[in-house]
């Protein structure tokens, strides 16, 4: 496992604890008391100051967008851990379309079964 995934790994640990205890004091506590309409919402704000960020020039602009970058993939993780998904599942779902083309996943995902 490479070096970078150990703190998502830390962090998706400790979301998952606050997902059982639902610590007092705690911002995550909080996003998960308000349910996936909550942590749905910062989803979608986080979303749009990433793609706001990525058109800004520069290193500052670069750092801006490595910083919501950092925000939303946080809100995504908890939203995850509010589910009781394990970020190794969605690791095994990446693994299975590896190799399918994103034109031939979305036309699978889009066909009548």
């Amino acid at each position: 496992m490479s070096d970078s995934l150990l703190p998502l790994d830390r962090l998706m640990k400790t979301l998952a604890e606050r997902a059982e205890t639902r610590p007092a004091g705690s911002y995550t506590t909080k996003l998960m008391d308000g349910g996936t309409a909550k942590i749905g919402k910062k989803i979608m704000e986080e979303a749009a100051e990433l793609i706001e960020a990525a058109d800004e020039p520069g290193d500052e602009g670069r750092n801006h967008l490595i910083y919501e970058a950092g925000d939303l993939i946080y809100h995504t993780l908890v939203l995850l851990a509010y589910r009781g998904v394990d970020l190794e599942e969605v690791a095994s779902e990446l693994a299975r379309r590896e190799g399918t083309s994103g034109l031939v996943e979305k036309a699978n995902r889009n066909a009548p079964q």
